[in-house]
Formats: C-alpha cells, sequence, structure tokens
C-alpha cells in the first residue's frame, strides 16, 4: 500500500471507482458519468487550496481517493472543510480508507483547519460507522434532499473538530 498526493493524470483511475457510484448508488447525487477531463479539472482545482490523497495497492493501481474541498464560500467557514473518500468496489474492507482519511485528517490538521465536515447520503452503515469510527460525529439529518434512481434521499452530516 503506498499512499501519496494526487497527481493529474491520475484522473482516469479515479474516474473509474467514481463513476461505480454514480452508475451504482446514491452515495453521490452526481447522475452523469464524469469524463477524465472533467476530474482533471476538479483535481487542479481543489489541489489549489486542499489537499487530495490516493492510495495505490500491491500492484500500483489506485484503490482509493480522498480530498478536502470548500464546505461553505463565507470568509468565516474558511477554517471548515468538507471531506470525501471513495475507494473501489473490491479494495472495501481492506484498510485503504483508514490510511487515506488519517493522512487527509491529519494534513487538514497540519494546515490549520479546525473542523471537517462529511456529508452521507442515509442510510448508509458502512459509511456512518467508518467515519465514527475517525472520530466523526452525527450533527445534522435532512430528510429527502436527493433524487436518485427515482428515490428520494436523506443526508446525514457528520462532523469532527480537531
Amino acid at each position: 500500500m503506498k499512499l501519496r498526493s494526487v497527481e493529474v493524470q491520475d484522473a482516469q483511475a479515479i474516474c473509474a471507482i467514481y463513476n461505480n457510484y454514480v452508475e451504482n448508488t446514491v452515495i453521490t447525487f452526481e447522475e452523469a458519468l464524469v469524463s477524465e477531463s472533467m476530474m482533471s479539472e476538479r483535481i487542479a482545482a481543489y489541489t489549489r487550496t486542499y489537499p487530495w490523497l490516493v492510495v495505490e495497492n500491491a500492484h500500483g493501481h489506485i484503490a482509493g481517493y480522498a480530498y478536502a474541498s470548500q464546505w461553505q464560500s463565507r470568509s468565516a467557514y474558511q477554517k471548515t472543510v468538507e471531506t470525501t473518500i471513495y475507494t473501489g468496489p473490491s479494495e472495501k474492507g481492506q484498510g485503504y480508507g483508514r490510511v487515506l482519511y488519517t493522512a487527509l485528517l491529519d494534513a487538514l490538521k497540519k494546515h490549520g483547519y479546525h473542523t471537517a465536515v462529511a456529508g452521507i447520503a442515509v442510510p448508509n452503515p458502512a459509511s456512518v460507522a467508518f467515519h465514527e469510527a475517525m472520530g466523526f460525529s452525527k450533527v445534522a439529518h435532512f430528510s429527502e434532499v436527493g433524487h436518485k434512481f427515482g428515490c428520494w434521499v436523506d443526508v446525514g452530516y457528520w462532523q469532527k473538530v480537531f
């Protein structure tokens, strides 16, 4: 397992992971597949300010990624970030998520961020358990705020203060 900062050339592998969630789950509310060029633009934009990490498996393939992004646009929110993590379907339960999130949260704390917020489409017991194991606590629940695959989806928010 190798942890490192994202590189623009990782966009294709990241799309392969992310688009699986787009096509098959309500975990992301994105409904159209993300192209490699769109993902490259996101990587370039986010990494100007926030960390974005990838983890490679023993074969050198990207097994997952995690990043931070802006929580809200008002200046008073500048020390709060939203965190995101995705792992490949065959990599679940192998420790990649914990390695990624631990490193991401450590980097955020080191760079002076005060609070991390994670939005989770619920129900999602695995993500809830993961975030709570990483020190996040549930702070909000919004009913039927997303609509995907013909169904209304709730979103909960978890928070970690450094």
